[in-house]
């Protein structure tokens, strides 16, 4: 970030720490808390030293706040360290204050209860009371302190600019001007082909890369004279492997637009179309899903899991287990783990997709293609972070060019991780050719602009089905 010597990462150390903090002082507040209005809990209600010396209260100080620190997690706060809307947090604290409230007094309450249901009430407002205020308090002290930093102009976004036109040089010349919060530091523009450049000190698209990486430059904002969206997609299409921000303004395309939150509230209104418009909670808990529920199949499914590799060897001569590169989130590769289905010499003279009759297929492989079986292996692609239960199928950069070619949209699938299975497998189900899997990634598409954990569970639920009905190829 120019002109600080912070980082997203040393900024994020900062909410994790004063969080820490914070909810060490509030548990101790709250287990004075308990001494006053909890007599039950000792047999010697006025012997305060005797309290504060259980070893069962000190080994609760030290765990119970980083049980607090995970539930923080999971709300998102710690996802996106910078922009904070203070009226965002104080709803984001409170709620978190309130989950941990129930979970603190069912988990170490319980046999506590005072006499009458208008005390317990009480006693619940008071611990809430002290979470959230204090936890508020340490959090608004680190967002203010930020803040000021961005209004000072001591922070900038460090930003280059995919454009070299006019109007692209209108649009860095309101960025400067912008009277918002959070400000930027244009450090470059990059001439797009077939443009009409104004500046003769415009670099070619082809180093922003290098660019980017040498001047660590914290986003890339879209400013071509060409809003079509054939044109921008091909862009975000060329940029998303650099790993930044892509950001456009809100007029620039309405399939990028249409149902985009906007996340920085202090900076000017650009929109990042490299991530989906999820919720920050919403994603860290399907990533916790994820791990948790692919670790438990793996180990339930473990036996059937044995079974189907001695099945692929007896069958076949081959390898048990297929790798294949896959072009996952961002455009980064990652080799995807299947159940071997077919020959190893399948593909000897080039990519080519399967169906229903193709005789590369093994006995056993057709089979495990109408259960999907051979998908299971995958579990553990979730597991490494390479995907997720439910996403867009990943695909290989041989067909994806030519997906490109014809549904430009395509590129927004990067968005989030691959999935095992997702809307279009569940809708359209596997595809024979280049046209199919542009009709599948329809169905994707709609998935990204309707992510949710209930969407998750629903889809979840129609590959169960699926499956038990053999309907997998």
């Amino acid at each position: 970030m120019k002109g600080s010597m912070a980082s997203v990462g040393l900024e994020r150390m900062k909410l994790v720490l004063t969080d820490w903090i914070t909810a060490n002082i509030s548990f101790m507040l709250f287990n004075l808390l308990r001494f006053f209005i909890l007599p039950l809990m000792v047999h010697d209600a006025h012997n305060f030293l005797k309290f504060i010396t259980l070893p069962k209260l000190w080994i609760e100080q030290i765990l119970i706040p980083f049980v607090l620190l995970g539930i923080y997690w999971l709300s998102g706060f710690y996802n996106i360290p910078f922009g904070k809307s203070r009226v965002n947090e104080f709803m984001n604290t409170a709620f978190v204050s309130l989950v941990n409230t129930i979970l603190i007094h069912l988990c170490l309450l319980t046999n506590d209860q005072l006499d009458n249901i208008q005390a317990n009430l009480v006693q619940i407002i008071l611990i809430f009371l002290i979470f959230f205020t204090i936890t508020l308090a340490g959090r608004l002290i680190v967002i203010n302190s930020q803040i000021r930093h961005f209004r000072r102009r001591e922070w900038k976004y460090s930003t280059v600019i995919v454009g070299n036109s006019a109007k692209a040089h209108s649009l860095a010349n309101s960025l400067r001007q912008s009277k918002a919060v959070i400000s930027h530091e244009v450090e470059g523009f990059f001439s797009i082909p077939g443009e009409q450049d104004i500046d003769e000190k415009g670099m070619q698209l082809e180093k922003i890369s290098d660019f980017c990486k040498e001047r660590c430059i914290d986003q890339i904002i879209l400013a071509p004279e060409d809003n079509s969206e054939e044109n921008v997609l091909s862009l975000v299409y060329q940029l998303f492997r650099i790993g930044k921000p892509i950001k456009i303004t809100p007029a620039t395309l309405s399939v990028l637009t249409s149902s985009v939150k906007l996340k920085d509230i202090y900076a000017y209104p650009l929109i990042d179309v490299t991530h989906s418009n999820m919720g920050e909670a919403e994603k860290n808990m399907k990533r916790t899903f994820d791990v948790i529920m692919s670790a438990l199949t793996l180990i339930v499914l473990s036996p059937l899991l044995l079974v189907l590799s001695i099945w692929v060897k007896l069958d076949s001569k081959g390898p048990v287990l297929y790798r294949q590169e896959r072009i996952g989130r961002k455009q980064k590769p990652f080799q995807i783990i299947k159940f071997r289905t077919m020959r190893p010499d399948a593909e000897d003279d080039g990519p080519k997709l399967s169906d229903d009759d193709d005789p590369r297929v093994t006995r056993c492989g057709k089979i495990m293609r109408k259960y999907r079986l051979d998908e299971l292996p995958q579990f553990w692609n979730v597991i490494k972070g390479d995907m997720s239960i439910v996403g867009p199928r990943p695909e290989r950069e041989f067909f994806i060019r030519q997906i490109m070619q014809k549904a430009p949209y395509y590129i927004l699938l990067y968005q989030t991780r691959p999935g095992i299975t997702s809307w279009g497998m569940v809708q359209y189900g596997y595809a024979s050719e280049v046209d199919e899997m542009v009709e599948r990634a329809q169905f994707d598409l709609l998935y990204i602009s309707n992510m949710s954990i209930l969407v998750d569970l629903k889809i979840m639920l129609y590959t169960v089905m699926t499956i038990l009905e053999g309907k997998g190829k």
